[in-house]
């Protein structure tokens, strides 16, 4: 099972939501959940997130 790490990462890349929904072209209400692991965020987005965060696509989910 996977965990998501992305509300972490919000945190501390001190980013805004409504920021991040936009540069991944998916409303806020879809980014809260890839952030609490409603959905898995699809690959491609996960690359452009990662960028975002300055980490690995691995870094967005941790394995339970």
């Amino acid at each position: 099972m996977l965990r998501s790490r992305i509300g972490e990462l919000v945190q501390s890349s001190g980013l805004k939501k409504s920021f991040i929904a936009e540069k991944l072209e998916v409303s806020v209400k879809q980014f809260r959940n890839y952030e609490t692991g409603h959905s898995l965020i699809p690959i491609d987005k996960a690359y452009i997130l990662a960028e975002l965060f300055g980490c690995k696509v691995d870094d967005l989910y941790e394995k339970e």
